[in-house]
């Protein structure tokens, strides 16, 4: 019995081989959101020789929430088979609004031999964010900065063409002290 099952193991191993997916085209996009992708992404599935396998089936599958999408199926999972180069390629994302990075699945298979890969791909940002807000101070701290360099530059000019000097000092500005609590009639 034990030899049985021991040969059943053996044919069961001997069926499985290994495949290689690499993402030949789509690592690093960036897509506008809301708006249809006009870039594939395309992977290559080979086995563990470097030979192409043609037929596989590749299933790509998009994040359920944060930066996202759907495929042109409507769907986040889509499938594609490859063709006799090993090749498959998706198109017609359509990115959610969510700005930021995301991963697509990369699930390929042929009979019993599987292999998994990661897509990196972006969802820009609208230009209205953070980094607009905060050029937009640095313009008015440097307008600042300007103003009192001109300032300066006036009251130096100025008492220089006096002949009386530096200007006096500016009076000390008041002085306020400690807040106070007053509970009751005062």
């Amino acid at each position: 019995m034990a030899a049985l099952v021991l040969a059943l193991s053996g044919s069961a191993t001997a069926q499985v081989a290994l495949l290689n997916i690499q993402v030949v085209e789509g690592e690093g996009a960036v897509h506008a959101p809301g708006a249809r992708s006009s870039s594939a992404l395309t992977v290559r599935v080979t086995d563990e020789s470097g030979r192409p396998v043609e037929r596989a089936a590749v299933s790509f599958h998009l994040p359920p929430d944060g930066p996202s999408g759907v495929f042109s199926n409507g769907l986040r999972t889509e499938v594609v088979l490859t063709g006799a180069n090993g090749m498959a390629t998706l198109r017609g994302l359509r990115p959610n609004r969510v700005a930021g990075q995301f991963q697509i699945r990369i699930l390929a298979s042929k009979e019993q031999a599987r292999a998994g890969a990661l897509c990196n791909q972006y969802i820009a940002g609208p230009r209205s964010g953070t980094a607009a807000k905060a050029r937009a101070g640095r313009r008015k701290w440097i307008a600042v900065v300007a103003l009192a360099g001109v300032g300066a530059a006036t009251g130096v000019f100025a008492a220089g063409r006096s002949g009386s000097g530096p200007s006096p000092a500016p009076p000390a500005p008041p002085a306020i002290g400690p807040p106070s609590i007053t509970v009751g009639k005062p």
